[in-house]
């Protein structure tokens, strides 16, 4: 492996089930060099059922259905880059309980290897749980980067909003992520999981789109009191969440209209937001959004009203927020090659900075 930069591949399958983001990114695992091209392959509404019924399996249940159309679309869309040194292969989150069973990622990053003919880098939360951390945010490390390629010198905050949010906090001025004081990531709650599980039942659609539901509607302030009052909220961070952690949710709004019980969950969704970020150390300059959230314009509106720093989605900043997560993998991909650490007991509780993720080599037999 050369010891200069890199020019690494990153994939990720988020909880939303929509599809496998592929995005190019040219690092030494440190320094940001630059951004390359990117792609995304669609789930089939078929694969997207398959792989939603694979939601909250460990390993051991039948799960070669829906592992053959993970590598299938991986492999789709992975083969299309050329130039490529090596791939950084989240998986397919599908349980996750890091305080019990552990954490569980589908995904066969040795099969991936020999499809794609490339060093692959897979399995990167297991070590890091195996060692007292939460697994997740994982992020945050490639966040440190982007805040110093950005040229920041006061603290800013990430705020990805997927089927769950998670926030980190970000002090530039610090040399590298690992060091004390540089970062505090944790998972804010849930955000578009909930809301994008209502509309698929009520309405048949993969979500509220922009918004245009929840703005209809009016909030259940007994709902959101009682979902603030829940323990995840008394919990200092670092801390994590599967997806259904809060699926007792949608029992709360059963007996809401549809559009009360979209704007009831899009303020859980900000609530929880507003929440975490008491948390920071001090103040962020500006809190900039990643994740398919960010285009929900009422969750947007939600926050602008309810935090006191500016909100705005990461393009205002020249960034591609739909491929920040699979440029993270990338990123993350490079320093486990080089033996740096990919997480800390400032993102995660590990005890001490640990280098998770398997290396997969093509078989060259």
């Amino acid at each position: 492996m050369k010891t200069d930069m890199l020019t690494a591949l990153g994939a990720m399958s988020g909880t939303s089930l929509d599809g496998v983001d592929a995005a190019v990114l040219i690092t030494d695992g440190e320094r940001i060099g630059g951004f390359g091209p990117s792609a995304y392959r669609p789930y089939t509404a078929s694969e997207r059922t398959t792989l939603r019924a694979a939601l909250g399996k460990w390993p051991g249940a039948d799960l070669a259905r829906a592992g053959r159309v993970l590598i299938r679309a991986h492999v789709a869309v992975l083969s299309g880059f050329d130039g490529i040194d090596l791939v950084g292969f989240h998986g397919q989150t599908l349980a996750h309980d890091p305080h019990g069973r552990g954490t569980h990622q589908l995904g066969d990053g040795a099969a991936l290897a020999s499809r794609l003919n490339l060093p692959v880098v897979w399995d990167f939360r297991s070590a890091d749980v195996a060692l007292g951390g939460e697994g997740a945010p994982l992020a945050p490390f490639y966040h440190f980067a982007l805040a110093r390629w950005l040229g920041e010198t006061r603290p800013i905050a990430f705020l990805n909003l997927g089927g769950v949010g998670n926030l980190t906090w970000i002090d530039p001025s610090r040399a590298r992520p690992q060091d004390e004081g540089a970062l505090l990531a944790f998972d804010t709650g849930p955000a578009n999981a909930p809301i994008d599980d209502l509309m698929r039942r009520r309405r048949n659609l993969p979500c509220d789109r922009n918004g245009a539901l929840a703005e209809t509607g009016h909030v259940s302030d007994a709902v959101l009191e009682r979902f603030l009052a829940g323990p995840y909220f008394l919990r200092m961070p670092p801390k994590s969440l599967d997806r259904d952690s809060f699926a007792a949710l949608q029992d709360d709004v059963a007996a809401l209209s549809d559009a009360d019980a979209a704007a009831t969950l899009t303020a859980c969704a900000a609530m929880a937001v507003v929440r975490a970020m008491e948390h920071c150390p001090a103040p962020p300059a500006r809190l900039l959004v990643t994740g398919g959230g960010r285009h929900n314009a009422t969750l947007m509106a939600m926050l602008a009203a309810g935090l006191d720093c500016p909100v705005a989605p990461v393009e205002e900043a020249g960034l591609d927020g739909d491929m920040i997560e699979a440029q993270a993998f990338a990123y993350l991909a490079v320093r486990v090659m080089r033996g740096l650490p990919t997480s800390c007991r400032g993102t995660t509780g590990v005890a001490a900075a640990v280098s998770g993720g398997t290396i997969s080599r093509p078989d060259t037999a």
